[in-house]
């Protein structure tokens, strides 16, 4: 099948024309990345944006592989010599792979059945005369079966393995698996029951001791959860329809006449059906639902991802990091405006007889340093090391302390990263230095760091992890590429993820780097050992120099572009340089004036708005933030209390917010809003400010309840109410308005 046939299938399925797709599969193929084909050929894609360029991607790969299959499937089946034009035609039809793989189940090399058996035995003629469910007599038939040397005893035998013969054939029959596959996506239920013994040990599963719910409508991180109660070995799992409509389908679709070998026929159904294909059916379903569960929670994590990796920079200030701890002390670190360390120290805010002299030292270091912020890790001791800085009186007011979520900080201290860049310092000095520099700009700080090791997905560990990493990577790789990197100061990690680029390339960047000094135009980087045109035209849109002789050069416009803005500043009788900083020459310029077979105005109102704001960083304005004072820890929580607060995660079921006491409270998402939420990533995003009322507070269990909701002003307080959901219905028995009973439930998956 030509790939021209798949061109139209993509562009039907995505609504975009065939052009399109036709365009996106061949810069594909010639090693284009998505940030590249997005933003510098949308005169060849008709301006489809880096999604649109993924999933054309994502499609042409599924319909490679199916392909792929299809011509393996016809060269095994004509190896056997049963290749009629018939099942050719079928074959060539498939859409699908279960379609292509029911196709030539009957075909398929198996191992010895009880139907291989009866073959063995000669019973294939008996099975094909009741098959055809004539007014035969069986028994009578049956007799003339019956041999010692092949082992058939008695009629009893001979029917029985007619039977198995025919339950194969049942069972491989393309139209009767299509069907029985339907009835299980409309009507299989997903059942979960405690494993004998494993009650005390599971308690983190005690929802799911005893659960049942319709198959599809069970939400991804629920199956998820079943499934990991089932790999732990604490529950079992069944999936089925209604035993009786599956055997109605295939009485209905099979017997065709009320006899006796209609009856044998009737039973072979159910045989087949119990024993072979509802089984089979089951396990398409159980990869199936595992793989929609698995893109739903990938999914999650790849957006709260991209916010994380998109937060607002603080910019280039001369930061005094600080890594909060009561016993060993508090790591603190300066670093100057390009993140570079400048010294270390340790202090002691905690110890009641050296807060004088760690007063004395901040302020030390803060005059020394010129020191512009304050970054403050939200881990352990965090907000009592935020609440002491405050307390110096004599710090400027101008110095802003803001607390950074220092997740993964500890992943990056201790890695080989870490090691290679900072080889005589501690993990602590490390894990400040992280701290700081994320403060002054997430993305290039973030890319350090294994992106499943930050905890902003569900069950992430539960997921197929090589379709995680390939969704991050893609991530991290659209991000990096979106806000663009100044080749002069960025590190080998931020370089691995520019378009084109890759470890060696990135690192063959730092090295010529540090031999040669610093590059002075983006031609420049053509020297760079192993840099070849391929790969300086993916890259070099998205690297930056801000000094550079070109001052295009600081922005992203792509130097195969440079042509036009020239001829424009020539037109103009202006410079460059005159051109992006004098709004009016640009008033002048007549786009249409420099349409080319090559260049339309998608790529002419990029150049126009680059011209504009060069180089302009695409992340929000950073925006300082602060946690309440008067909360500290869980005991200072109060029911009614509205409280600032910072999204940390969001998933399927909610978001959970740090309100700065080291617990996270979880807003559930029928408390997101005034009205319904399908989607709690349609309200809030990971790192936005948000201000939430507390509902329910479990100090015990260490569990809060939050709520968005504007009308919920004075909220009521009740007891927690631990969730009932020994169900047949599948649904929690918890009240409506138990905040904290609802938060057990759902946090009880999350253990």
């Amino acid at each position: 099948m030509s790939e021209t046939h798949f061109y139209k299938k993509i562009a039907l399925s995505l609504n975009i024309n065939e052009k399109q797709v036709d365009a996106v599969v061949g810069l594909l193929d010639g090693g284009a990345t998505i940030p590249f084909i997005s933003r510098y050929r949308k005169e060849m894609t008709g301006s489809l944006d880096e999604v649109q360029v993924a999933n054309v991607r994502d499609e042409i790969e599924r319909l490679r592989v199916l392909e792929k299959r299809r011509e393996f499937i016809l060269e095994s089946i004509e190896g056997q010599g049963k290749l009629t034009p018939e099942l050719i035609s079928l074959l060539r039809y498939a859409e699908t792979v279960s379609t292509l793989e029911d196709i030539y189940l009957p075909y398929k090399p198996k191992r010895r059945t009880r139907a291989t058996i009866a073959r063995e035995r000669g019973l294939e003629p008996l099975a094909q005369l009741i098959f055809e469910q004539g007014k035969i007599d069986v028994e009578a038939e049956a007799e003339s079966f019956i041999s010692e040397e092949k082992d058939v005893k008695s009629t009893a035998d001979a029917i029985s393995g007619a039977r198995d013969i025919i339950a194969e054939w049942v069972n491989e029959n393309a139209e009767a698996r299509d069907k029985i596959r339907n009835l299980f996506k409309r009507s299989a239920t997903i059942k979960s029951k405690v494993l004998r013994g494993k009650e005390e040990a599971g308690e983190k599963f005690k929802d799911y001791f005893e659960w049942e719910e319709n198959l599809m409508a069970c939400p991804s991180h629920r199956l998820l959860a079943i499934r990991r109660g089932e790999s732990e070995e604490v529950l079992s799992i069944h999936i089925a329809p209604p035993e009786e409509e599956a055997l109605d389908i295939l009485v209905n679709q099979f017997v065709n006449a009320n006899n006796i070998a209609s009856a044998q026929v009737k039973l072979a159904c159910g045989d087949s059906y119990n024993r072979m294909m509802q089984s089979s059916i089951e396990s398409e379903m159980r990869m199936m639902t595992k793989e929609l569960a698995d893109e739903k929670a990938i999914q999650v994590f790849a957006d709260n991802m991209r916010e994380l990796m998109l937060a607002s920079p603080l910019g280039q200030k001369a930061i005094l990091a600080i890594d909060p701890g009561f016993r060993t002390g508090c790591k603190v670190v300066a670093l100057d405006k390009q993140g570079k360390l400048l010294d270390d120290t340790v202090i002691y805010p905690h110890e009641q007889n050296k807060i004088f002299q760690t007063k004395q030292l901040v302020l030390a270091w803060c005059d020394k340093f010129k020191i512009e912020a304050i970054a403050i890790g939200n881990g352990t001791a965090g907000r009592e090391t935020e609440t002491f800085i405050r307390s110096i009186e004599e710090l400027p007011k101008s110095i802003n302390v803001i607390m950074v979520n220092e997740s993964g900080a500890s992943i990056y201290s201790a890695s080989d990263v870490a090691r290679e860049e900072f080889a005589d310092k501690d993990i602590t000095v490390r894990g400040a230095v992280s701290i700081g520099r994320r403060l002054a700009d997430p993305l290039a700080e973030l890319v350090k760091i294994d992106a499943k090791s930050i905890g902003v997905g569900q069950y992430q560990h539960d997921v197929d992890q090589y379709l995680l990493k390939k969704k991050l990577d893609e991530v991290v790789e659209s991000c990096v590429n979106k806000v663009g990197v100044e080749v002069n100061t960025a590190s080998k990690q931020l370089l691995t993820y520019v378009s084109g680029l890759g470890s060696v390339l990135a690192k063959n960047i730092v090295d010529y780097r540090n031999e040669n000094g610093p590059f002075k135009s983006r031609k420049d980087i053509l020297k760079v050992p192993r840099m070849g045109e391929k790969a300086f035209e993916q890259a070099a849109g998205f690297l930056r120099i801000a000094n550079g002789k070109n001052p295009l050069d600081k922005s992203a416009v792509h130097p195969e572009s440079y042509g036009i803005v020239e001829k424009m500043a020539t037109d103009l009788n202006c410079t460059i340089e005159q051109l992006m900083t004098e709004k009016e020459f640009r008033k002048q310029i007549s786009l249409q004036k420099y349409v080319t077979e090559k260049v339309g105005l998608p790529t002419l109102n990029d150049i126009m708005n680059e011209l504009d704001k060069p180089g302009r960083d695409p992340r929000k304005s950073f925006e300082v933030f602060s946690f309440d004072d008067s909360v500290h820890e869980i005991a200072d929580l109060r029911v009614g209390m509205k409280l600032p607060g910072i999204v940390t995660n969001v998933t399927s079921f909610g978001a959970f917010v740090d309100i700065g006491i080291h617990q996270d409270g979880l807003v559930h998402v029928s408390q997101l809003s005034n009205t319904f939420v399908s989607d709690p990533n349609t309200v809030v995003k990971v790192q936005q400010q948000v201000m939430v009322t507390v509902m329910e507070v479990d100090a015990q269990r260490k569990r809060i309840a939050l709520s968005m909701k504007d009308a919920l002003a004075s909220p009521t307080v009740s007891k927690p109410v631990q969730a009932n959901i020994n169900n047949k219905k599948g649904k929690p028995e918890v009240p409506a308005n138990d905040f904290a009973g609802q938060l057990a439930a759902l946090k009880e998956k999350f253990k």
